[in-house]
């Protein structure tokens, strides 16, 4: 009876010790979780769609600089990318499960960036936990070289011009200068970001590099150009307003509003309803098309990192010509001089018009996702369900872009050159960054 006794305990250790011996298995469920968990705490913190692009794009970096090493198909971005001269080895002899490695440096980086901390380590411990269960020493190899990848990633977006710019002065407005940007209702806040054209550059050359053509000059004549411009928003407004909730414009300008921060007047209270920006909507659309195509773990965090590339490159373009050229918004315009109590169907943004902020990101995203899932991959984008938004279906990439950039015209927030004109800067960006980035071997 002992010697059976004995034997049964010797064969559960075996087992035991076998299962601590076996490989986590990490699936590309976690990293999407990881996004998500980003984008709901960005959410959370309300940050601005500038801001938001930064807080996605340096922990991806971080991620894909994990599996890159060593990797047959993934090139590393030192020397690539503006000032990221070197990431530490990894040594293959050392039991590092690169999947883990790189959730673990993803989680690390966004910590830094994030103001809810918290939201991050409850994230991360659960994970931990489950990972130091399933085998420890394989968890401590790969915590020890994902933290490392983290510390030179941090050290390396400190200095991207970020916190020069939390000090520098706010935009001056002149209300006795026709044309030039003023602050809107409900909550008349000051420009956000006015010193984003500063940020360091990932790829691009400068933030003028793909500098669009001059906005239209100001001018109140009815025959002039950016008048009709103006006229253009007040007549679509209109149309749609007697269209209905039926009106596919509305439904489209509701869809990609993503705007971080609306505030909403109730007797002498003022409150914010709070949604994903438009770098979140397009992480979603990246998780969309990851799943859709079975996408392994690395080719995921590649396309999360090359995609949150092209948003930052976008946002640092976009608000460069923005507060160079300074343009008033229609609200302004046409409360002014056409109908004084008109309303865009959107609240509009703090900062000045030119060019479309959407129309920037959107296009360089979806040019840089074209080079990672191919022309005409079309999808059913899901993100806004969330905010009670029904699903709407794309028949690529670029046809989403096209209907967030034309989202702000009905939206009532931008004038049609500030969108055409936005949509070719965007492909600009995103064309640059798809020939010079060498991330497939």
């Amino acid at each position: 009876m002992k010697t059976k006794i004995l034997s049964i305990a010797v064969i559960c250790l075996l087992f035991i010790s076998c299962k601590k011996d076996k490989s986590i298995i990490v699936t590309t469920n976690e990293y999407h979780a990881a996004i998500d968990n980003v984008t709901q705490i960005m959410i959370h913190d309300i940050f601005s769609p500038p801001v938001a692009s930064r807080i996605f794009v340096y922990p991806n970096i971080a991620a894909y600089e994990v599996i890159a090493q060593n990797s047959k198909t993934y090139a590393s971005l030192q020397n690539q990318l503006n000032g990221l001269d070197s990431i530490p080895k990894l040594d293959s002899k050392n039991g590092v499960n690169q999947p883990i490695a790189a959730l673990i440096a993803h989680m690390e980086v966004t910590k830094q960036l994030v103001f809810s901390e918290e939201l991050v380590e409850k994230f991360r411990d659960s994970l931990y936990q489950k990972w130091s269960d399933e085998n420890e020493v394989e968890f401590e190899a790969s915590k020890e070289y994902g933290l490392k990848v983290a510390e030179r990633i941090k050290k390396w977006m400190g200095k991207d011009n970020y916190k020069q710019t939390r000090t520098m002065s706010k935009f001056s407005v002149y209300a006795n200068q026709p044309g030039r940007w003023q602050p809107t209702p409900p909550a008349y806040m000051d420009a956000v970001e006015p010193h984003w054209g500063e940020i360091r550059t990932l790829v691009l050359d400068s933030a003028s590099q793909f500098k669009p053509v001059p906005a239209l000059s100001f001018s109140l004549e009815k025959k002039s150009p950016f008048f009709k411009e103006v006229q253009e928003v007040y007549d679509i407004s209109k149309e749609m307003i007697k269209k209905g909730d039926n009106s596919e414009e509305i439904k489209i300008a509701q869809f990609w509003d993503c705007n971080p921060y609306v505030s909403v007047s109730q007797g002498h209270m003022m409150f914010a309803k709070k949604k994903i920006t438009p770098g979140g909507h397009w992480m979603g659309i990246v998780q969309i098309a990851c799943r859709k195509s079975n996408a392994d773990f690395a080719k995921t965090v590649f396309a999360y990192t090359k995609t949150s590339i092209g948003i930052f490159e976008g946002f640092i373009s976009c608000w460069d010509e923005k507060f160079r050229s300074n343009v008033v918004r229609p609200e302004t315009v046409i409360n002014q001089n056409i109908d004084e109590n008109w309303k865009p169907l959107l609240q509009t943004p703090p900062f000045p018009e030119y060019s479309s902020g959407h129309s920037v990101v959107s296009n360089s995203s979806a040019t840089v996702l074209t080079s990672v899932f191919g022309d005409n991959f079309a999808f059913v984008d899901d993100t806004e369900l969330q905010f009670g938004l029904p699903k709407r279906t794309f028949t690529s990439f670029d046809a989403a872009a096209k209907e967030a950039a034309m989202s702000r015209f009905y939206g009532g927030i931008h004038y049609k050159a500030a969108i055409i004109n936005g949509i070719g800067q965007g492909k600009n960006i995103g064309d640059f960054i798809v020939k010079k980035l060498k991330m497939i071997k």
